[in-house]
Order: structure tokens, then sequence, then C-alpha cells
């Protein structure tokens, strides 16, 4: 079941932190990367998991509809790198820089964007080109975290969270762009990477000239703005658990994901394949250790922002479901009246929560740029609204 409050990238998304009786069965360990809905939303199982938003129906062929492409004369094309950022422990981070070749428009920013929990570089497949290709930059660097995708991934050792807490992320993101020769950027940042963005902001105040929070959480140390009200604790909104043979090859794994989907999208897919590791009798598994995973979210869920040393400006995207396919697109109808009730006051609370914290975040960011796009989910906004989101970039005017 979704939580309410955080935000994952594949559904790790808004976590409310209600206490749920435990699982009857633990979850196969080859899916644990697929399950970004855990407790923070709804992270979008990975990859593109649940929640999709698109204009037809979840299950069976689910591929999401490609947003209207943008005219451009010249293509727009992508170099695969690996950047070293750290010595101690030794971490290189993969990097996927999206330019027009022959030169950049020096009048448009460089933007950087970071996944969510759980996602990679390889979300931003469409984002990326499409902002280089509107002119809204003159060029996109999409990274993956350490611990995820194609990055190194080191092991905490002497602390839960020792290699993954936000200051050394955002360590990371500074070494990344000197070794890059970025001396100012905008920041984008989807679900918990509105952490490392505050941050960076602080630290570094004259290497930002924006930050573009993309349904990121305002903090997720503090209680979400229920109203009130306790979500309904009802199994049946729980996602699908994978079954050991959903790990048993790639495709197997792409087919289950897409079973649990509203939409599917090329990106979501391609989050998917770097995100897995394929082992020699063709089953997969996830290529982010448990500890890693954990050590992560503890310390994403520990830090508090300050906002108040933000002099950047900034842009709020949120993304709101309007009904109940958005949020439980797994969901076979018709419902039962209980199941369906509650899958009601699920989504009503989901929401109240989400536009709650959206106001709370653009009141600390002091920030009148302001984009709420409504019957869409978490994990693919950037996606299915594509468009709109980068228009809303484009017309912001940037330090």
């Amino acid at each position: 079941m979704p939580t309410l409050q955080g935000s994952y990238f594949l559904l790790h998304a808004w976590s409310i932190d209600v206490p749920r009786p435990s699982p009857s069965t633990a979850r196969p360990h080859w899916a644990n990367p697929l399950h970004f809905q855990r407790r923070d939303l709804l992270r979008a199982v990975l990859f593109g998991s649940a929640a999709g938003l698109a204009a037809c129906g979840g299950g069976g062929n689910n591929v999401g509809t490609l947003p209207a492409p943008i005219d451009h004369d010249r293509p727009v094309t992508s170099t695969d790198r690996r950047v070293k950022v750290s010595t101690a422990p030794e971490v290189s981070l993969q990097v996927r820089d999206w330019q027009r070749p022959g030169g950049t428009d020096a009048s448009a920013p460089v933007i950087v964007l970071l996944a969510g929990l759980g996602g990679n570089a390889r979300c931003f497949d469409s984002l990326a080109p499409a902002l280089v290709a509107a002119g809204a930059a003159s060029r996109v660097v999409a990274v993956s975290r350490r611990g995820y995708g194609l990055s190194d991934k080191p092991l905490p050792v002497k602390s839960a969270t020792q290699h993954y807490e936000v200051d050394t992320l955002v360590d990371d993101l500074a070494a990344l762009c000197d070794a890059l020769g970025l001396t100012r950027v905008v920041l984008g940042g989807h679900s918990i990477a509105g952490n490392e963005l505050t941050r960076f902001a602080s630290r570094f105040p004259d290497h930002v000239r924006g930050l573009v929070y993309l349904d990121t959480t305002f903090d997720y140390t503090k209680d979400a703005d229920t109203g009130g009200e306790d979500p309904p604790m009802n199994r049946r909104l729980d996602e699908p658990a994978p079954t050991p043979d959903d790990g048993r090859s790639m495709k197997a794994a792409v087919a289950y994901l897409r079973r649990k989907s509203k939409s599917w999208w090329p990106a979501l897919e391609a989050n998917l394949h770097d995100a897995l590791d394929e082992l020699a009798d063709g089953s997969v598994r996830p290529n982010t250790p448990d500890a890693v995973e954990t050590a992560m979210d503890t310390a994403a869920h520990r830090f508090s922002p300050d906002y108040r040393v933000v002099r950047a400006p900034a842009l709020v995207v949120t993304a709101l479901p309007l009904d109940q396919r958005d949020l439980f697109p797994w969901l076979e109808r018709p419902l039962d009246a209980q199941t369906g009730k509650d899958a009601a006051d699920f989504l009503r609370i989901f929401r109240r929560v989400r536009r709650a914290d959206a106001d709370r975040l653009v009141a600390a960011l002091d920030t009148p740029h302001r984009l709420t796009l409504d019957h869409c989910n978490h994990t693919d906004f950037f996606m299915e609204r594509e468009a709109e989101v980068v228009r809303a970039i484009q017309s912001m005017r940037w330090a």
C-alpha cells in the first residue's frame, strides 16, 4: 500500500509512516529495487511501477503515449560518462550528458538532474533531451547518485548511514560539477533529491543559478497534515507482491512491473535495466545492496532542510493523483464496497497531504513559481506531462 509522505522514485514517495502489520511472507530479494513504493510513496516501484499516469488503463498493453515531440532543427545527443568524485572510498558516478552536437547556447543554463530514491540517470532519458531541444537548457547532465544505477556502491561500515548522509551526496555533486567544469548550474531533483538541492544551494550558493523541485517533500522529519484522519489499512490496496518467477529474467521483471503500472515508458524500462544485474542463468537481482538502500533511506528521512538560506530562484512542481487508477493502478475492478471506500478515502487524504506539503515548501522557499499537475502520478509525471514541465522550466528567469 502506498504510504503518505515522503516520495520515492518509483513509488517511494509519500510516507506518512503509519504503523502497518508486517507482510506474512518476505518479498523476494530480487524485487527490492523494484519496490520504490514502499514507505515513502509510492516510490514507484521502480522503475516505473505503479502509478504511471497515462491515458490507457492498467495491465496488459499499458504503454504510455509518448509526449508530442518538441520541434528542433538539430538533434540532441547523449554521452555516457563515469566521473570520479571520491577517493576514500573510491566512488565514480554514472552520468548521461545531453547536448546538441557542435556547441551549446551560452544563454541557456546547464541543468543537472538527480533522480528520486531508487532511481538513476536513465529515468531522465526523455526529459533531458526535451529540455535541450526546447532551448530550456544548453546542456543537461543526468546523474545516478552513489549506490544506484551504474554508480559505485560503497557499503556502510562504521554506521548505518555511512557514505550516504546528505552532506556526502552533496560533496559528490560538487566534485562532479568541478570535474565537468560546471561553475553555475540549475539543479533539478525528483522526490527525495529535494534534500540534496536544498543542501547544495546552502553550501555552494555561488554555484547555483536556480532550483527545480520535482514533486519533492518539504521535510521528511515533520508530520504530514492528514487533517486528523488515519489512512485506511486495507491490505487489498497493497500492490501485488512479485513471485520468484517474476525475477527469472529481465523480460519477466519488466512484465511484472508493467502489470502493476498504469503506463510504461521507455525511460522507466531503461531505469530498470540499469538497476538490475543479469546473472549467468538469466535471472535478475537488484544491483543496490540492501545495506545501501537502508542507509540512503534512513539518512534522507533524518535530514531536516533549512530553506532560510536558499537564495536562488526556485520552481516547485507538484504531481497529484486525481482518481484511484492514478494511485492504485493494479487494483482489479470492480472493487468490493469496502475496498472502494478505502481507496477513495486514501486518495482524498493523500491529496490533502501532498497539497499541504507543497504549500509548506513554496512558503519556505518564498517563491511565486509553482506548477501543479493534476491527474498524474509521482513516479512518471515528468514523462507523461513532459511538455508542461519543460515549459515551466523554460519560463523561469534564473540568476
